[in-house]
Protein backbone atom coordinates (compact mmCIF):
# COMPACT_ATOMS: atom_id res chain seq x y z
CA UNK A 1 0.00 0.00 0.00
CA UNK A 2 1.16 3.45 -0.79
CA UNK A 3 0.95 6.05 1.91
CA UNK A 4 -1.42 8.77 0.96
CA UNK A 5 0.38 12.01 0.44
CA UNK A 6 -0.46 14.83 2.78
CA UNK A 7 -2.05 17.70 0.86
CA UNK A 8 -0.05 20.82 0.70
CA UNK A 9 -1.06 23.26 3.34
CA UNK A 10 -1.29 26.95 3.08
CA UNK A 11 1.83 28.60 4.37
CA UNK A 12 0.62 30.85 7.12
CA UNK A 13 2.15 32.14 10.30
CA UNK A 14 0.66 30.07 13.13
CA UNK A 15 1.61 29.66 16.72
CA UNK A 16 2.05 26.17 18.16
CA UNK A 17 -0.94 26.68 20.45
CA UNK A 18 -3.21 27.61 17.53
CA UNK A 19 -2.13 24.51 15.66
CA UNK A 20 -2.86 22.30 18.65
CA UNK A 21 -6.27 23.93 19.04
CA UNK A 22 -7.01 23.18 15.42
CA UNK A 23 -6.21 19.49 15.94
CA UNK A 24 -8.67 19.24 18.83
CA UNK A 25 -11.51 20.59 16.73
CA UNK A 26 -11.53 17.67 14.28
CA UNK A 27 -14.83 17.00 12.58
CA UNK A 28 -15.96 20.61 13.01
CA UNK A 29 -16.16 23.33 10.46
CA UNK A 30 -13.12 25.58 10.57
CA UNK A 31 -14.43 29.05 10.33
CA UNK A 32 -11.11 30.75 10.81
CA UNK A 33 -8.68 30.78 7.93
CA UNK A 34 -5.74 30.80 10.28
CA UNK A 35 -6.43 27.17 11.34
CA UNK A 36 -6.96 25.67 7.86
CA UNK A 37 -3.85 23.52 7.94
CA UNK A 38 -4.67 22.18 11.38
CA UNK A 39 -8.23 21.30 10.37
CA UNK A 40 -7.16 19.49 7.21
CA UNK A 41 -4.60 17.44 9.07
CA UNK A 42 -7.06 16.65 11.88
CA UNK A 43 -9.75 15.53 9.43
CA UNK A 44 -7.35 13.19 7.65
CA UNK A 45 -6.41 11.53 10.96
CA UNK A 46 -10.07 11.15 11.91
CA UNK A 47 -10.95 9.56 8.56
CA UNK A 48 -8.02 7.16 8.88
CA UNK A 49 -9.12 6.19 12.43
CA UNK A 50 -12.70 5.52 11.29
CA UNK A 51 -11.55 3.32 8.41
CA UNK A 52 -9.26 1.37 10.74
CA UNK A 53 -11.97 0.83 13.35
CA UNK A 54 -14.47 -0.21 10.70
CA UNK A 55 -12.12 -2.80 9.25
CA UNK A 56 -11.42 -4.23 12.67
CA UNK A 57 -15.13 -4.41 13.32
CA UNK A 58 -15.78 -6.42 10.16
CA UNK A 59 -12.93 -8.79 10.87
CA UNK A 60 -14.02 -9.45 14.50
CA UNK A 61 -17.77 -9.46 13.93
CA UNK A 62 -19.47 -11.78 16.41
CA UNK A 63 -16.80 -11.24 19.06
CA UNK A 64 -17.07 -7.50 19.72
CA UNK A 65 -20.14 -7.94 21.94
CA UNK A 66 -18.38 -10.47 24.17
CA UNK A 67 -15.33 -8.26 24.40
CA UNK A 68 -17.52 -5.29 25.37
CA UNK A 69 -19.33 -7.32 28.04
CA UNK A 70 -16.04 -8.36 29.57
CA UNK A 71 -14.85 -4.78 29.63
CA UNK A 72 -18.08 -3.61 31.26
CA UNK A 73 -17.90 -6.34 33.91
CA UNK A 74 -14.28 -5.48 34.63
CA UNK A 75 -15.16 -1.80 34.98
CA UNK A 76 -18.06 -2.69 37.28
CA UNK A 77 -15.77 -4.81 39.47
CA UNK A 78 -13.17 -2.04 39.65
CA UNK A 79 -15.85 0.48 40.58
CA UNK A 80 -17.14 -1.79 43.36
CA UNK A 81 -13.64 -2.16 44.76
CA UNK A 82 -13.11 1.58 44.67
CA UNK A 83 -16.53 2.38 46.16
CA UNK A 84 -15.42 2.49 49.85
CA UNK A 85 -12.55 4.81 49.04
CA UNK A 86 -14.76 7.07 46.95
CA UNK A 87 -17.46 7.13 49.65
CA UNK A 88 -14.88 8.15 52.24
CA UNK A 89 -13.52 10.81 49.90
CA UNK A 90 -17.03 12.16 49.31
CA UNK A 91 -17.80 12.22 53.04
CA UNK A 92 -14.56 13.73 54.34
CA UNK A 93 -13.83 15.94 51.34
CA UNK A 94 -10.08 15.67 51.91
CA UNK A 95 -7.63 12.84 51.90
CA UNK A 96 -5.72 11.41 54.83
CA UNK A 97 -4.27 14.37 56.76
CA UNK A 98 -0.50 14.10 56.74
CA UNK A 99 0.48 17.77 57.04
CA UNK A 100 -0.58 20.54 59.39
CA UNK A 101 -2.52 22.24 56.62
CA UNK A 102 -4.31 18.99 55.77
CA UNK A 103 -5.10 18.38 59.44
CA UNK A 104 -6.57 21.87 59.73
CA UNK A 105 -8.72 21.28 56.66
CA UNK A 106 -9.79 17.93 58.06
CA UNK A 107 -11.02 19.57 61.27
CA UNK A 108 -12.79 22.38 59.44
CA UNK A 109 -14.47 20.03 56.98
CA UNK A 110 -15.84 17.51 59.50
CA UNK A 111 -19.19 18.26 61.11
CA UNK A 112 -18.27 16.35 64.28
CA UNK A 113 -14.77 17.74 64.71
CA UNK A 114 -15.12 21.39 63.75
CA UNK A 115 -16.13 22.32 67.30
CA UNK A 116 -12.50 21.69 68.24
CA UNK A 117 -9.84 24.31 67.65
CA UNK A 118 -7.45 23.68 64.79
CA UNK A 119 -4.53 23.77 67.20
CA UNK A 120 -4.45 22.91 70.89
CA UNK A 121 -2.12 24.25 73.52
CA UNK A 122 0.17 21.59 74.93
CA UNK A 123 -0.84 22.58 78.46
CA UNK A 124 -4.37 21.37 77.70
CA UNK A 125 -3.04 17.95 76.68
CA UNK A 126 -1.44 17.28 80.07
CA UNK A 127 -3.54 14.69 81.87
CA UNK A 128 -3.29 16.62 85.14
CA UNK A 129 -4.98 19.62 83.55
CA UNK A 130 -8.43 18.07 83.14
CA UNK A 131 -8.09 14.39 84.15
CA UNK A 132 -10.29 13.73 81.12
CA UNK A 133 -13.43 14.19 83.21
CA UNK A 134 -15.39 16.21 80.66
CA UNK A 135 -14.74 13.68 77.90
CA UNK A 136 -15.59 10.84 80.30
CA UNK A 137 -18.94 12.45 81.10
CA UNK A 138 -19.71 12.89 77.40
CA UNK A 139 -18.67 9.29 76.68
CA UNK A 140 -20.91 7.98 79.46
CA UNK A 141 -23.80 10.00 78.04
CA UNK A 142 -23.25 8.45 74.61
CA UNK A 143 -23.33 4.98 76.17
CA UNK A 144 -26.57 5.74 78.02
CA UNK A 145 -28.05 7.16 74.83
CA UNK A 146 -27.24 4.08 72.74
CA UNK A 147 -28.28 1.55 75.38
CA UNK A 148 -31.41 3.56 76.16
CA UNK A 149 -32.52 3.40 72.53
CA UNK A 150 -32.02 -0.37 72.58
CA UNK A 151 -34.08 -0.70 75.76
CA UNK A 152 -36.90 1.37 74.26
CA UNK A 153 -37.59 -1.41 71.75
CA UNK A 154 -38.80 -3.65 74.59
CA UNK A 155 -39.95 -1.32 77.37
CA UNK A 156 -43.66 -0.47 77.73
CA UNK A 157 -44.39 2.68 79.79
CA UNK A 158 -47.64 1.54 81.41
CA UNK A 159 -48.01 0.53 85.06
CA UNK A 160 -49.68 -2.78 84.19
CA UNK A 161 -46.84 -3.99 81.96
CA UNK A 162 -43.81 -1.80 82.77
CA UNK A 163 -42.46 -4.11 85.46
CA UNK A 164 -43.01 -7.23 83.36
CA UNK A 165 -41.31 -5.65 80.35
CA UNK A 166 -38.28 -4.94 82.54
CA UNK A 167 -38.30 -8.57 83.70
CA UNK A 168 -38.45 -9.70 80.07
CA UNK A 169 -35.49 -7.48 79.25
CA UNK A 170 -33.61 -8.82 82.24
CA UNK A 171 -34.35 -12.53 81.84
CA UNK A 172 -35.70 -13.21 78.33
CA UNK A 173 -34.25 -10.78 75.79
CA UNK A 174 -30.80 -11.92 74.57
CA UNK A 175 -28.11 -9.70 76.14
CA UNK A 176 -30.96 -7.70 77.70
CA UNK A 177 -29.55 -7.97 81.22
CA UNK A 178 -26.13 -6.80 80.05
CA UNK A 179 -27.58 -3.83 78.14
CA UNK A 180 -29.67 -2.79 81.14
CA UNK A 181 -26.66 -3.11 83.44
CA UNK A 182 -24.57 -1.06 81.02
CA UNK A 183 -27.27 1.62 80.86
CA UNK A 184 -27.46 1.85 84.63
CA UNK A 185 -23.72 1.94 85.26
CA UNK A 186 -23.08 4.44 82.47
CA UNK A 187 -25.67 6.73 84.07
CA UNK A 188 -23.90 6.46 87.44
CA UNK A 189 -20.50 7.05 85.84
CA UNK A 190 -21.93 10.09 84.09
CA UNK A 191 -23.19 11.58 87.37
CA UNK A 192 -19.83 11.00 89.06
CA UNK A 193 -17.89 12.40 86.10
CA UNK A 194 -20.03 15.55 85.91
CA UNK A 195 -19.68 16.20 89.64
CA UNK A 196 -15.92 15.65 89.49
CA UNK A 197 -15.65 17.81 86.36
CA UNK A 198 -17.40 20.69 88.11
CA UNK A 199 -15.01 20.33 91.04
CA UNK A 200 -12.02 20.34 88.69
CA UNK A 201 -13.20 23.49 86.94
CA UNK A 202 -13.73 25.20 90.29
CA UNK A 203 -10.38 24.24 91.80
CA UNK A 204 -8.50 25.43 88.70
CA UNK A 205 -10.48 28.72 88.61
CA UNK A 206 -11.53 27.95 85.04
CA UNK A 207 -14.75 29.90 85.57
CA UNK A 208 -13.09 33.31 85.39
CA UNK A 209 -13.54 35.73 82.47
CA UNK A 210 -14.25 35.07 79.68
CA UNK A 211 -15.62 31.71 80.84
CA UNK A 212 -18.34 32.84 83.27
CA UNK A 213 -21.21 31.95 80.96
CA UNK A 214 -19.78 28.52 80.23
CA UNK A 215 -19.62 27.87 83.98
CA UNK A 216 -23.36 28.57 84.13
CA UNK A 217 -23.89 26.20 81.20
CA UNK A 218 -21.94 23.55 83.10
CA UNK A 219 -24.09 24.12 86.17
CA UNK A 220 -27.21 23.66 84.03
CA UNK A 221 -25.69 20.45 82.64
CA UNK A 222 -25.24 19.17 86.19
CA UNK A 223 -28.89 19.85 87.04
CA UNK A 224 -30.13 18.22 83.82
CA UNK A 225 -27.87 15.21 84.40
CA UNK A 226 -29.31 14.65 87.87
CA UNK A 227 -32.85 15.11 86.54
CA UNK A 228 -32.16 12.67 83.71
CA UNK A 229 -30.96 10.02 86.13
CA UNK A 230 -33.80 10.67 88.57
CA UNK A 231 -36.55 10.37 85.95
CA UNK A 232 -35.16 7.03 84.81
CA UNK A 233 -35.34 5.72 88.37
CA UNK A 234 -39.13 5.23 88.22
CA UNK A 235 -39.30 3.33 84.93
CA UNK A 236 -38.71 -0.21 86.33
CA UNK A 237 -41.88 0.28 88.42
CA UNK A 238 -40.65 -1.87 91.29
CA UNK A 239 -40.79 -1.21 95.02
CA UNK A 240 -37.43 0.54 95.06
CA UNK A 241 -38.39 2.91 92.24
CA UNK A 242 -41.93 3.60 93.44
CA UNK A 243 -41.02 4.63 96.97
CA UNK A 244 -37.91 6.54 95.92
CA UNK A 245 -40.05 8.72 93.66
CA UNK A 246 -42.58 9.05 96.48
CA UNK A 247 -39.80 10.56 98.60
CA UNK A 248 -38.99 12.99 95.79
CA UNK A 249 -42.64 13.97 95.50
CA UNK A 250 -42.81 14.61 99.25
CA UNK A 251 -39.76 16.87 98.99
CA UNK A 252 -41.45 18.79 96.17
CA UNK A 253 -44.45 19.22 98.46
CA UNK A 254 -42.31 20.41 101.39
CA UNK A 255 -43.26 24.13 101.10
CA UNK A 256 -46.49 23.10 102.81
CA UNK A 257 -44.48 23.04 106.04
CA UNK A 258 -44.66 26.82 106.06
CA UNK A 259 -47.98 27.36 104.32
CA UNK A 260 -49.72 24.97 106.72
CA UNK A 261 -48.10 26.68 109.71
CA UNK A 262 -49.22 30.06 108.40
CA UNK A 263 -52.68 28.78 107.49
CA UNK A 264 -52.54 29.93 103.86
CA UNK A 265 -52.34 26.59 102.06
CA UNK A 266 -55.89 26.90 100.75
CA UNK A 267 -54.93 30.23 99.16
CA UNK A 268 -51.27 29.76 98.27
CA UNK A 269 -50.03 26.20 97.83
CA UNK A 270 -46.71 26.05 95.93
CA UNK A 271 -45.96 22.63 97.40
CA UNK A 272 -49.12 21.10 96.00
CA UNK A 273 -48.47 22.73 92.64
CA UNK A 274 -44.94 21.32 92.45
CA UNK A 275 -46.12 17.85 93.44
CA UNK A 276 -48.84 17.80 90.81
CA UNK A 277 -46.45 19.22 88.22
CA UNK A 278 -44.04 16.38 88.96
CA UNK A 279 -46.53 13.51 89.18
CA UNK A 280 -49.48 14.70 87.12
CA UNK A 281 -51.74 13.79 90.03
CA UNK A 282 -51.64 13.52 93.79
CA UNK A 283 -50.11 10.03 93.82
CA UNK A 284 -47.45 8.11 91.93
CA UNK A 285 -49.41 6.40 89.17
CA UNK A 286 -49.86 6.14 85.43
CA UNK A 287 -49.61 9.90 84.87
CA UNK A 288 -46.31 10.04 86.75
CA UNK A 289 -44.87 7.12 84.79
CA UNK A 290 -45.81 8.68 81.44
CA UNK A 291 -44.36 12.05 82.47
CA UNK A 292 -41.13 10.56 83.71
CA UNK A 293 -40.83 8.44 80.56
CA UNK A 294 -41.29 11.41 78.21
CA UNK A 295 -38.87 13.51 80.24
CA UNK A 296 -36.33 10.70 80.35
CA UNK A 297 -36.34 9.66 76.69
CA UNK A 298 -37.10 12.93 74.89
CA UNK A 299 -37.13 16.29 76.66
CA UNK A 300 -34.12 15.97 78.96
CA UNK A 301 -31.82 14.25 76.40
CA UNK A 302 -32.58 16.97 73.86
CA UNK A 303 -31.92 19.65 76.46
CA UNK A 304 -28.66 17.95 77.40
CA UNK A 305 -27.55 17.72 73.77
CA UNK A 306 -28.31 21.40 73.21
CA UNK A 307 -26.40 22.41 76.34
CA UNK A 308 -23.47 20.18 75.38
CA UNK A 309 -23.28 21.80 71.95
CA UNK A 310 -23.22 25.28 73.48
CA UNK A 311 -20.73 24.14 76.13
CA UNK A 312 -18.25 22.75 73.62
CA UNK A 313 -18.68 25.73 71.33
CA UNK A 314 -18.00 28.18 74.15
CA UNK A 315 -14.88 26.29 75.18
CA UNK A 316 -13.45 26.98 71.75
CA UNK A 317 -14.69 30.56 71.51
CA UNK A 318 -13.42 31.40 75.00
CA UNK A 319 -9.87 30.49 74.06
CA UNK A 320 -9.78 26.83 74.97
CA UNK A 321 -9.10 25.48 78.42
CA UNK A 322 -7.89 27.85 81.11
CA UNK A 323 -4.14 27.79 81.67
CA UNK A 324 -1.74 29.81 83.83
CA UNK A 325 -0.09 32.89 82.43
CA UNK A 326 3.33 31.25 82.59
CA UNK A 327 2.24 28.00 80.92
CA UNK A 328 4.67 28.49 78.02
CA UNK A 329 7.60 29.00 80.37
CA UNK A 330 6.68 25.88 82.34
CA UNK A 331 6.40 23.77 79.22
CA UNK A 332 9.46 25.06 77.40
CA UNK A 333 10.03 24.44 73.71
CA UNK A 334 9.50 20.80 72.84
CA UNK A 335 11.45 19.35 69.96
CA UNK A 336 9.41 18.53 66.91
CA UNK A 337 6.58 20.93 67.74
CA UNK A 338 5.85 23.33 64.91
CA UNK A 339 4.98 26.76 66.32
CA UNK A 340 2.15 28.83 64.95
CA UNK A 341 4.41 31.81 64.34
CA UNK A 342 7.79 31.00 62.88
CA UNK A 343 10.74 33.31 62.43
CA UNK A 344 10.50 35.06 59.09
CA UNK A 345 12.49 37.61 57.12
CA UNK A 346 12.78 41.12 58.44
CA UNK A 347 10.05 43.33 57.02
CA UNK A 348 9.63 47.06 56.86
CA UNK A 349 6.30 48.55 57.89
CA UNK A 350 4.98 51.97 56.95
CA UNK A 351 2.65 53.94 59.16
CA UNK A 352 -0.67 54.11 57.32
CA UNK A 353 -2.87 55.78 59.90
CA UNK A 354 -3.17 56.52 63.58
CA UNK A 355 -6.33 55.09 65.10
CA UNK A 356 -7.63 54.60 68.60
CA UNK A 357 -7.25 51.10 69.98
CA UNK A 358 -4.65 48.43 70.57
CA UNK A 359 -1.76 47.75 68.26
CA UNK A 360 -1.74 44.53 66.23
CA UNK A 361 0.32 41.57 67.40
CA UNK A 362 3.44 42.14 65.30
CA UNK A 363 6.49 40.04 66.02
CA UNK A 364 4.66 37.61 68.26
CA UNK A 365 6.79 34.66 69.28
CA UNK A 366 6.11 30.93 68.96
CA UNK A 367 3.27 29.27 70.82
CA UNK A 368 3.31 25.85 72.44
CA UNK A 369 0.50 24.49 70.31
CA UNK A 370 0.08 21.32 68.30
CA UNK A 371 -2.52 20.32 65.70
CA UNK A 372 -5.69 19.03 67.33
CA UNK A 373 -5.61 16.27 64.77
CA UNK A 374 -4.21 13.85 65.90
CA UNK A 375 -2.96 14.94 69.36
CA UNK A 376 -6.23 16.02 70.98
CA UNK A 377 -8.31 13.35 69.26
CA UNK A 378 -5.97 10.57 70.38
CA UNK A 379 -6.27 11.77 73.98
CA UNK A 380 -10.07 11.93 73.71
CA UNK A 381 -10.24 8.46 72.19
CA UNK A 382 -8.10 7.10 75.03
CA UNK A 383 -10.48 8.56 77.63
CA UNK A 384 -13.45 7.26 75.66
CA UNK A 385 -12.06 3.73 75.59
CA UNK A 386 -11.23 3.86 79.30
CA UNK A 387 -14.78 4.99 80.12
CA UNK A 388 -16.26 2.22 77.99
CA UNK A 389 -14.00 -0.32 79.68
CA UNK A 390 -15.05 0.81 83.16
CA UNK A 391 -18.75 0.67 82.27
CA UNK A 392 -18.36 -2.76 80.67
CA UNK A 393 -16.47 -4.13 83.67
CA UNK A 394 -19.05 -2.84 86.15
CA UNK A 395 -21.88 -4.22 84.01
CA UNK A 396 -20.34 -7.68 84.04
CA UNK A 397 -19.88 -7.88 87.81
CA UNK A 398 -22.98 -6.08 89.12
CA UNK A 399 -26.62 -6.30 88.02
CA UNK A 400 -29.04 -3.40 88.00
CA UNK A 401 -31.43 -3.79 90.96
CA UNK A 402 -34.94 -5.08 90.38
CA UNK A 403 -37.21 -5.71 93.37
CA UNK A 404 -40.83 -6.77 93.63
CA UNK A 405 -43.64 -5.15 91.67
CA UNK A 406 -44.55 -1.72 93.03
CA UNK A 407 -47.22 -1.93 95.73
CA UNK A 408 -48.61 1.37 97.07
CA UNK A 409 -50.02 -0.47 100.10
CA UNK A 410 -46.69 -1.94 101.27
CA UNK A 411 -44.10 0.80 101.91
CA UNK A 412 -40.47 0.00 101.28
CA UNK A 413 -38.59 0.18 104.57
CA UNK A 414 -36.13 1.79 104.40
CA UNK A 415 -37.26 3.76 101.37
CA UNK A 416 -34.19 5.42 99.92
CA UNK A 417 -33.70 7.90 97.11
CA UNK A 418 -30.97 7.41 94.48
CA UNK A 419 -27.50 7.49 96.02
CA UNK A 420 -26.71 11.00 94.77
CA UNK A 421 -29.78 12.32 96.67
CA UNK A 422 -29.21 10.39 99.90
CA UNK A 423 -27.27 13.29 101.40
CA UNK A 424 -30.34 15.46 100.91
CA UNK A 425 -32.57 12.72 102.28
CA UNK A 426 -30.47 12.72 105.44
CA UNK A 427 -31.20 16.42 105.88
CA UNK A 428 -34.83 15.96 104.82
CA UNK A 429 -35.32 13.60 107.76
CA UNK A 430 -35.08 16.68 109.99
CA UNK A 431 -36.84 19.19 107.73
CA UNK A 432 -38.06 18.48 104.20
CA UNK A 433 -38.17 22.14 103.20
CA UNK A 434 -34.76 23.08 104.60
CA UNK A 435 -32.97 19.89 103.58
CA UNK A 436 -34.69 19.37 100.24
CA UNK A 437 -35.05 22.91 98.91
CA UNK A 438 -33.47 25.70 100.97
CA UNK A 439 -29.97 24.26 101.43
CA UNK A 440 -29.71 22.87 97.84
CA UNK A 441 -31.06 26.16 96.50
CA UNK A 442 -28.42 28.12 98.41
CA UNK A 443 -25.70 25.81 97.09
CA UNK A 444 -26.81 26.16 93.46
CA UNK A 445 -27.19 29.93 93.79
CA UNK A 446 -23.75 30.23 95.36
CA UNK A 447 -22.17 28.17 92.60
CA UNK A 448 -23.81 30.37 89.98
CA UNK A 449 -22.53 33.57 91.62
CA UNK A 450 -18.92 32.41 92.09
CA UNK A 451 -17.62 33.70 88.70
CA UNK A 452 -19.07 37.13 89.39
CA UNK A 453 -17.77 37.40 92.96
CA UNK A 454 -14.25 36.11 92.34
CA UNK A 455 -12.67 38.74 90.07
CA UNK A 456 -9.05 37.95 90.89
CA UNK A 457 -6.52 36.93 88.27
CA UNK A 458 -3.86 35.01 90.17
CA UNK A 459 -3.96 31.24 90.08
CA UNK A 460 -6.14 30.77 86.99
CA UNK A 461 -5.59 27.42 85.32
CA UNK A 462 -3.61 26.04 88.27
CA UNK A 463 -4.88 23.48 90.73
CA UNK A 464 -5.91 25.20 93.99
CA UNK A 465 -4.36 28.45 92.75
CA UNK A 466 -0.78 27.43 93.50
CA UNK A 467 1.28 25.67 96.18
CA UNK A 468 -0.38 27.48 99.09
CA UNK A 469 -3.84 26.54 97.87
CA UNK A 470 -3.27 22.87 98.58
CA UNK A 471 -2.79 23.55 102.29
CA UNK A 472 -5.97 25.64 102.33
CA UNK A 473 -7.96 22.84 100.70
CA UNK A 474 -6.56 20.26 103.11
CA UNK A 475 -7.34 22.41 106.15
CA UNK A 476 -10.85 23.16 104.86
CA UNK A 477 -11.46 19.46 104.23
CA UNK A 478 -10.48 18.60 107.80
CA UNK A 479 -12.71 21.35 109.18
CA UNK A 480 -15.62 20.39 106.91
CA UNK A 481 -15.44 16.73 107.91
CA UNK A 482 -15.16 17.56 111.60
CA UNK A 483 -18.13 19.94 111.50
CA UNK A 484 -20.53 17.63 109.67
CA UNK A 485 -19.53 14.61 111.76
CA UNK A 486 -19.99 16.56 114.99
CA UNK A 487 -23.45 17.86 114.06
CA UNK A 488 -24.60 14.48 112.75
CA UNK A 489 -23.27 12.62 115.79
CA UNK A 490 -25.06 15.04 118.09
CA UNK A 491 -28.35 14.74 116.17
CA UNK A 492 -28.17 10.94 116.04
CA UNK A 493 -27.28 10.61 119.71
CA UNK A 494 -29.51 13.26 121.27
CA UNK A 495 -32.13 13.95 118.60
CA UNK A 496 -33.23 17.41 117.51
CA UNK A 497 -35.86 20.00 118.28
CA UNK A 498 -38.84 17.84 117.36
CA UNK A 499 -37.70 15.12 119.77
CA UNK A 500 -37.08 17.65 122.53
CA UNK A 501 -40.20 19.74 122.16
CA UNK A 502 -43.15 18.02 120.52
CA UNK A 503 -45.07 21.28 120.10
CA UNK A 504 -42.22 23.28 118.60
CA UNK A 505 -43.57 25.53 115.80
CA UNK A 506 -42.75 24.25 112.33
CA UNK A 507 -41.08 27.50 111.12
CA UNK A 508 -38.56 27.16 113.97
CA UNK A 509 -37.81 23.55 113.03
CA UNK A 510 -37.40 24.60 109.40
CA UNK A 511 -35.00 27.38 110.33
CA UNK A 512 -32.97 25.46 112.92
CA UNK A 513 -32.04 21.94 111.84
CA UNK A 514 -28.78 20.08 111.15
CA UNK A 515 -28.73 21.19 107.52
CA UNK A 516 -28.98 24.90 108.24
CA UNK A 517 -26.58 24.61 111.20
CA UNK A 518 -23.94 22.91 109.04
CA UNK A 519 -24.38 25.52 106.30
CA UNK A 520 -24.04 28.33 108.85
CA UNK A 521 -20.84 26.84 110.31
CA UNK A 522 -19.34 26.54 106.83
CA UNK A 523 -20.31 30.12 105.96
CA UNK A 524 -18.70 31.53 109.11
CA UNK A 525 -15.53 29.55 108.46
CA UNK A 526 -15.29 30.80 104.87
CA UNK A 527 -15.70 34.43 106.00
CA UNK A 528 -12.82 33.99 108.42
CA UNK A 529 -10.72 32.57 105.57
CA UNK A 530 -11.56 35.60 103.42
CA UNK A 531 -10.43 37.90 106.23
CA UNK A 532 -7.27 35.92 106.92
CA UNK A 533 -6.12 35.62 103.29
CA UNK A 534 -7.66 38.91 102.11
CA UNK A 535 -8.95 36.97 99.12
CA UNK A 536 -12.47 36.15 97.97
CA UNK A 537 -11.05 33.23 96.01
CA UNK A 538 -9.64 31.69 99.20
CA UNK A 539 -13.02 31.98 100.90
CA UNK A 540 -14.77 30.38 97.94
CA UNK A 541 -12.29 27.48 97.93
CA UNK A 542 -12.80 26.93 101.65
CA UNK A 543 -16.60 27.02 101.38
CA UNK A 544 -16.69 24.74 98.34
CA UNK A 545 -14.38 22.22 99.98
CA UNK A 546 -16.49 22.15 103.14
CA UNK A 547 -19.68 21.52 101.19
CA UNK A 548 -18.03 18.74 99.18
CA UNK A 549 -16.94 17.04 102.40
CA UNK A 550 -20.41 17.48 103.88
CA UNK A 551 -22.01 15.98 100.77
CA UNK A 552 -19.71 12.95 100.91
CA UNK A 553 -20.28 12.30 104.63
CA UNK A 554 -24.06 12.67 104.44
CA UNK A 555 -24.20 10.40 101.37
CA UNK A 556 -22.15 7.70 103.10
CA UNK A 557 -24.40 7.87 106.17
CA UNK A 558 -27.51 7.57 104.03
CA UNK A 559 -26.15 4.66 102.00
CA UNK A 560 -24.56 2.53 104.70
CA UNK A 561 -25.84 3.54 108.13
CA UNK A 562 -29.55 4.23 107.73
CA UNK A 563 -31.96 1.34 108.14
CA UNK A 564 -35.68 0.77 108.75
CA UNK A 565 -37.60 3.89 109.79
CA UNK A 566 -34.44 5.84 108.92
CA UNK A 567 -32.82 4.80 112.16
CA UNK A 568 -29.04 4.70 112.53
CA UNK A 569 -27.38 1.27 112.44
CA UNK A 570 -23.70 0.49 112.31
CA UNK A 571 -24.37 -2.51 110.09
CA UNK A 572 -27.35 -3.97 108.18
CA UNK A 573 -26.92 -7.06 110.37
CA UNK A 574 -28.37 -4.99 113.23
CA UNK A 575 -31.62 -4.30 111.39
CA UNK A 576 -34.77 -5.77 112.96
CA UNK A 577 -35.47 -9.24 111.62
CA UNK A 578 -31.80 -10.17 111.18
Amino acid sequence: MHRQARPAGVRVSLSWFALRSGRKRTGRACSQGAAVAGCLYGRQRSDHRRRRDGAAGHEGEGMSTTHGDRTALRDLWNNLRAAPRRIAAAAFRTGAPVTDRARSSFVFGNVFLHIHPVRTHRWSLRWTTTLGLGVAAAAAFIITLVTGVLLMFYYKPYPDVAYHSIKDIHYVVPTGRFIRNLHRWAANVMVIAVLAHMARVFYTAAYRPPREFNWLIGLALLVVTLALSFTGYLLPWDQLAYWAITIGANIAQSPRELTDALGITHVFDPGGFLRELLLGSDTVGEEALIRFYVLHVMILPLALLALLAVHFWRIRKDGGLARPADADQRLGNAAGISPVFTAGPVKTYHLAAVVEGRTPAVGQGPENTVPSMPHLFIAECAVLMLTVFICLALSLVSDAPLKELANPNVPENPAKAPWYFLGLQELVSYSALAGGMIVPGIVVLGLGLIPFLDRENAGSGTWFGGPGGGRLVLGSAVFGLAAVLAVEAFAIRFGWLRQWYAHMPQPVITAINPGTVIALIYAVYSLRVVKHYASARAGAVALFTCFVCGFVVLTVIGVHFRGPNWAFYWSPAEWPGH
